[in-house]
């Protein structure tokens, strides 16, 4: 029998990546980075085996899909590691072609349409009696003096959600409007700039954010982490630039008890706020795919790549999950993105915080917390990649 493990081919979706090929390459794992950019950081890696550029993810759906299937069928690749929304989306929506070359951990079509649909990811969070911010379809608000945001309906738009939609086409909707208190907006202009009738979603007013981090295996959990978010990507929110490992048993319960409704198989990147009346943990969303967090998540001892290797393989009775609670680590460039958003950004619910106290709070914390998402004495290359291509482009 061959002493080689074989080859697992990871996508470039933002800084999941380098954490993948750091902690299987570090295992003698073969890595192949499908990326759409020959500048990607990940390529800069050491742990990068192969480079291969793909067609843009966002751009035909069906060439990039078309280049992942090529990946999948060489005989030396044992599986795909999902890190972006169109990854989860082409492994659940084409199973026979991906199946019959690899095998992984992901969600099913039946299972990926509740998550990726916010309104139907509420009403399971109902079902499982778990905790969720009032959501509609935008048009059917008729109060407009209650605190509201504004969300694509969809993770991910799609064909298999939006029929209208090219098969080749997926694309992405992030904004999220904090609607003016007692000022009707403009629903058919807000359809246009979503491409669809987006959700209302109760605000909830927080100073406290987690996120649940799973892999599941056909119901059953394999491993789960937690970890609270200290500060997003804007002051706004946003997904977690700088956290900290964490264990709340109620948090585990809720997660559980929705993952369980969902009959969950994959994995899945829980996003929480903490009412702070009530102390409950209110579902936001959930993320079928590796999370932009990682890289604090595999710090802390929760391997999740390599978790997902040996599912992916047939070893899932191998996962052990154990981590350390207080580990903190930075998203550097997620923390300019942050500080930045303190000039650009405003909200008819949450006061703009002071310019020069919150650089001198994420200043302060890069030194008490001095642990960072790409900044690696053993792997340099991603890093200065990623200050040349800023440079580049300035």
């Amino acid at each position: 029998m061959s002493d080689d493990p074989g080859t697992v081919v990871v996508t470039t979706g933002h800084t999941a990546c380098l954490p993948c090929l750091r902690s299987l390459g570090s295992r003698g794992i073969r890595t192949v980075v499908a990326g759409d950019d020959a500048r990607t950081p990940e390529f800069a890696s050491r742990f990068c085996d192969e480079r291969v550029v793909t067609p843009p993810h966002d751009g035909d759906l069906l060439a990039y899909r078309d280049a992942l299937l090529g990946l999948a069928a060489r005989p030396d690749v044992r599986t795909l590691v999902p890190t972006r929304e169109e990854d989860a989306y082409l492994l659940a929506r084409y199973p026979d072609l991906f199946d019959r070359y690899i095998d992984t951990v992901s969600p099913p079509s039946a299972v990926l349409g509740r998550v990726h649909d916010r309104l139907r990811l509420a009403r399971a969070a109902e079902r499982a009696g778990v905790p969720v911010p009032e959501t509609r379809p935008l048009g059917e608000v008729d109060d407009w003096s209650e605190p509201l945001v504004v969300k694509s309906r969809y993770n991910l738009l799609a064909d298999a959600y939006l029929p209208d939609l090219d098969e080749r086409s997926a694309s992405q909707v992030k904004s999220v409007l904090h609607l003016e208190p007692d000022t009707p907006p403009d629903l058919d202009g807000l359809c246009r700039t979503y491409g669809h009738e987006p959700v209302a979603q109760e605000f909830v007013p927080t100073t406290e954010e987690y996120m649940v981090a799973a892999l599941y295996d056909h119901g059953e959990p394999l491993a789960t982490y937690q970890h609270r978010q200290l500060r997003g990507n804007t002051y706004l929110g946003g997904g977690g630039v700088y956290r900290r490992s964490a264990y709340v048993p109620q948090l585990d319960s809720v997660a559980r008890r929705l993952l369980d409704e969902l009959d969950y198989h994959g994995l899945a990147c829980i996003e929480y706020m903490r009412r702070p009346e009530t102390g409950e943990f209110l579902l936001t969303e959930i993320n079928p795919r590796m999370w932009q967090s990682l890289p604090s998540t595999v710090r802390a001892g929760a391997d999740f790549p390599y978790y997902y290797w040996l599912a992916a393989t047939g070893r899932a009775s191998e996962v052990e999950c154990d981590y350390d609670i207080g580990v903190s680590s930075h998203l550097l460039k997620g923390e300019l993105s942050h500080l930045l958003s303190v000039r650009r950004e405003r909200s008819a619910y949450m006061a703009r915080p002071s310019f020069l106290r919150r650089a001198a709070e994420i200043g302060v914390s890069c030194v008490r917390d001095p642990h960072f998402d790409y900044l690696r004495a053993d792997d340099p290359g991603p890093f200065v990649r990623t200050v040349a291509n800023y440079l580049r482009r300035s």
